[in-house]
């Protein structure tokens, strides 16, 4: 299997523990770390609607809970033929990635487009004075 699979595999099966009893819109999220290890999650709802997790939050603090801080490749999943980061889940990607770290976007049957940050996100937030 290669890391494209491994990474569509990771962040189906995190969908599929989804919790979002209010929108019924399951995602998934697997993060491919420097160290070539898989982390994913899922976006969880609670009843303050809309004050919920999503998917690729999720995946990022598995990460940096296992000690790990750049992200290399990230997959999101979920049922539609188009599913993008919202926009507080593309800066934190961007705390831990890096121009180039890839997006890949999914639905439940393949991968559907790839992306940079960088088309994404060109201006994102830094301690520094330059973007990434």
């Amino acid at each position: 299997m290669n890391i494209y699979e491994k990474l569509y595999v990771a962040a189906k099966q995190a969908r599929e523990n989804a919790y979002a009893p209010y929108s019924d819109f399951k995602v998934g999220a697997a993060i491919l770390s420097d160290s070539g290890q898989i982390y994913s999650g899922c976006n969880v709802e609670n009843a303050s609607y809309p004050c919920g997790t999503c998917a690729e939050a999720g995946a990022v603090s598995a990460m940096v809970a296992n000690g790990e801080t750049h992200i290399r490749e990230i997959l999101i999943i979920a049922d539609t033929n188009r599913i993008l980061p919202c926009g507080n889940c593309l800066q934190k990607i961007a705390e831990f990635g890096d121009r180039e770290t890839i997006i890949y976007s999914a639905d439940l049957h393949q991968i559907n487009q790839e992306y940079r940050l960088s088309d994404l996100l060109p201006q994102n937030f830094t301690l520094e004075k330059d973007h990434v």
